[in-house]
């Protein structure tokens, strides 16, 4: 077995604004895979300033797994514990050499093009008219949920785009998501949760900062807007630490990103651990290429799901890799007909 790492420079179409900063572009790796018969191709997606993975050894550990990847699997997972974006992308890697075709790494209706997946419409941080633009752009796309990137703006300017919707459609016509990304203080949370929920918001994402557990379980204990953890999830590696944090926190959903947590197996544990608990849960990409973002649908659709799931990101970048995956009438589906394109990676 043979191993190489292709670095790839994504661009964004626009800037991307988040509570921790504008984004322009985005570095991913990819990891290939080849035994001398086949190829497989995985996506190492670490995102700087939020990944765990994000520290000085990242390259020398992609370095250590193609030095060592005639390793058992087992032993390679076990070793990459601790980096969840390269053990992610060793995952996909792997189950894309062992696949018939190295892009169908869970064959389903969804791959076949008879079936789709519900997503959500999302609206990145920026001036109000920005997001207002954003906004109807996405509900002449049909979108019937739709999520806020939040805590940048002043919050009452926040609240007039909740209220402009609101204004236009019922609960039942369109479902509102915010994230906050941390961005609130737990002594001003409970205040906004309550200012939010006169909108019907469906659910906030992370509203402070990860880490501070007691002060995130009195705010799930009685919040007026059901929360979901995210970055709460990072850094979390063994079962039990993840069973502590539920326990703890008790929220009402968890956001699952593989990168950030670790790839299809940490996200089996974090689901049959919600599950147990009656926490809901959702997947949500993060800025991967269509590579990632392939994997990552193509798993989430195993599952079963039936609420809107965050998988819209594969339309952000001037320079993606060619995918059949599009996005139409509100939902993810794999054209077919549309070959993947995947000559800048030499694949």
């Amino acid at each position: 077995m043979k191993a190489h790492i292709v670095p790839y420079h994504l661009s964004f179409k626009r800037p991307a604004g988040t509570s921790r900063g504008v984004l322009r572009t985005k570095d991913t790796w990819f990891l290939v895979l080849d035994n001398g018969k086949e190829k497989g191709i995985g996506e190492i997606n670490m995102l700087r300033g939020l990944s765990i993975d994000d520290r000085p050894n990242f390259e020398k550990q992609l370095t250590w797994l193609c030095d060592h990847i005639s390793k058992p699997p087992a032993e390679l997972m076990q070793a990459l514990q601790e980096w969840p974006s390269i053990l992610f992308g060793y995952e996909m890697a792997l189950k894309s050499l062992q696949s018939a075709d190295p892009f169908e790494l869970f064959p389903s209706l969804f791959t076949q093009g008879q079936d789709d997946i519900d997503i959500n419409g999302l609206i990145w941080m920026g001036d109000t008219d920005n997001m207002l633009h954003q906004l109807e752009e996405k509900l002449a796309r049909g979108f019937d949920c739709i999520k806020f990137k939040i805590g940048a703006l002043d919050f009452s300017e926040e609240i007039k785009l909740l209220a402009s919707v609101r204004s236009r459609f019922r609960e039942s016509e369109v479902s509102i998501r915010v994230d906050a990304n941390g961005a609130f203080t737990p002594e001003e949370a409970k205040r906004k949760l309550d200012t939010l929920s006169q909108y019907q918001v469906h659910s906030i994402e992370q509203p402070i900062k990860a880490g501070q557990w007691k002060a995130m379980a009195e705010l799930c204990k009685d919040t007026p807007v059901p929360i979901a953890l995210d970055e709460e999830l990072i850094g979390l590696f063994s079962k039990e630490h993840k069973q502590q944090c539920l326990q703890e926190i008790k929220p009402q959903y968890i956001i699952l990103k593989p990168a950030l947590v670790g790839g299809f197996q940490s996200c089996r544990e974090w689901i049959n651990l919600a599950e147990s608990s009656s926490i809901g849960w959702w997947m949500t990409s993060a800025l991967e290429s269509n590579i990632g973002l392939n994997a990552i649908a193509q798993f989430t659709y195993t599952l079963g799901v039936s609420m809107p799931q965050g998988l819209g990101t594969g339309g952000l970048f001037t320079n993606n890799i060619g995918s059949p995956l599009e996005i139409s009438d509100a939902q993810l589906r794999c054209n077919i007909s549309k070959e993947w394109d995947t000559n800048a990676l030499n694949f």
